[in-house]
Order: structure tokens, then sequence, then C-alpha cells
């Protein structure tokens, strides 16, 4: 797919013919693709299995820059361990009168924090460290919003899980296709992206940490909901992952829950459920 002139018409014609691997096409002496485009589609497989073993974060961005957005979920299963699951929340305006507030990154087994005012730069330093950065809706959003504000490139992978869901059928923002998912945020149920700029307001007002802290709780749980939806889009794809390293399957996906003991420990932050309550109850009104 990721290949000149492969399309899904011409894709499924090659797997018609039992080339079903990289391996198979190599050695295949019959290929259902014609003159120039048959030597180049070689040439393009053996690259392909060249920067696949070699797996460093400029071989990962070449494999990015020739997939359709709906497809890069592919990249997900060769470059889990180099992900890093990122979401920001901002004052609510566009670039540049609107700013960066927070900042979450996960790793697959840390997360990290980033709060305007303290510690925001430090971003710069450490999304350096991956090869893949996943989001929701990033490339619209997040992506351009981050080049912005501190004017880096984030040259490596994007895996934008907004376009890949909508591939299969499921629309909506994050919070409406985690319920369809049949996951929950306890005590951050009701609480979205503009509730994140009331938050962060209240924050400036009062100074108060507790208000910061459900912001950070907020801003975590997105990005740990990045790596269930992630095995989600690789199972209905019909990929197990159990046999990967950081592995896991579709049967695995409901510990992802807000109010499950391994999830609550990734998430160190502690929503004040009385705070959000108002701030919904002021919304409505």
């Amino acid at each position: 797919m990721h290949l000149p002139g492969i399309g899904k018409a011409s894709a499924a014609r090659i797997k018609d013919c039992g080339l079903l691997c990289w391996d198979d096409a190599l050695t295949a002496e019959v290929i259902p693709l014609k003159g120039a485009l048959l030597a180049e589609f070689r040439a393009g497989v053996e690259e392909s299995r060249e920067r696949l073993l070699a797996g460093t974060a400029a071989d990962a961005l070449w494999f990015s820059d020739r997939l359709p957005v709906s497809e890069q979920w592919r990249l997900y299963p060769h470059f889990r361990g180099q992900a890093a699951y990122v979401d920001i929340e901002t004052t609510g305006l566009s670039f540049p009168r609107g700013q960066i507030t927070t900042i979450a990154l996960y790793d697959g087994e840390r997360l990290k924090t980033y709060v305007q005012g303290r510690n925001l730069d430090d971003f710069v330093r450490d999304i350096k460290e991956y090869s893949l950065l996943v989001t929701w809706n990033g490339r619209a959003f997040d992506a351009p919003f981050l080049r912005r504000s501190f004017g880096i490139e984030l040259k490596m992978a994007h895996l934008d899980l907004f376009p890949v869901f909508r591939a299969l059928g499921i629309k909506g923002g994050l919070k409406k296709v985690e319920k369809e998912l049949g996951l929950d945020r306890g005590d951050l149920d009701g609480v979205d992206g503009y509730m994140a700029i009331l938050l962060w307001n209240e924050y400036c007002r009062t100074g108060r940490e507790s208000v910061l802290d459900t912001l950070l709780a907020y801003n975590a749980e997105d990005v740990l909901s990045l790596e269930t939806l992630c095995l989600h889009a690789c199972a209905r794809h019909g990929l197990d992952l159990s046999a990967q390293p950081h592995g896991s399957d579709i049967d695995a996906l409901p510990l992802a829950a807000a109010t499950d003991p391994t999830r609550e420990a990734l998430n160190p932050f502690v929503a004040d459920r009385a705070l959000v309550e108002r701030l919904i109850y002021q919304r409505c009104f």
C-alpha cells in the first residue's frame, strides 16, 4: 500500500495470486503488474525490507510519508515500542493568540506532563526520543499547534487515529468513540476540550492545585486512551499483537477503563469530581 502505483485494487490482485508478504513478492515468478511498475515494485519491496529491519526514526517516517492517512495503523505493530502518545490542551484560541496550557505524553510505560509556566519547553527535548507520534485529530490540531508554538519540525511518523477510525466506520470525537467501544473515564465523565479551557481559567484565577490536577488528569486520560484505540484499530484489521513486544490483544481492552487499578496507577492525577460537576452545571446555564 505504501509503494507508488499500488492502490487497494492492485494490492488485492497481488494477494489473490497468493503473494501475502514481502518475501513472497521477491521470490514470485508471476506478479500481476507490468513493465516499469513491476520493476519499481520489486525495488520498493526490497527497500521496504531493509528499512523495516533498520527501524530508525527516519525509516518510520519513510513509511509514514508513503501511506494514506487512513492506513497509518500499519506502522503500529512495528514501531509501537518507539511510540509517543501525545495530546495538548490550549486556551481555546487559534495560534498565535491561543497558547498551549498543558501537554501529556505517554510512551506505553511512562506518563509525562508539561504545564505552561513550569516545564512546557521540556517537551521539545523529550519528543525527540520517539519515532512514532500517535494522536487523535493531531494532524489538524495538535501537530500544527506544536510546530508553531515551539518552532519545531516534528520529523517523525504520525499515526492520527481520527481518520483511521473514520475509515473503519467509527465516527465522532475521541470521547464519543471511547463510549462506543465501552470505555469510561470515571470521575472525568463529562469533561471535554471546552471544559479543559474552563479548568485552566479556573486554575489561573484561583491557583488551586486541585484544579490543575483535574486538568492534568483529563489530559493524561486522552493519551492513555490512544494506546487502547491503537489496539482496537489493529484488532479490527485482523492483527493480533499478543506476540509483539509490549503486546496485547482485543481481550485486554477492558483493562484500559479509567476505573481499572492499572490505569489509575498510570495516571497519578486525581480529578476533583465536585469541581467537574460544578463546571458542568455552570456550562448548562
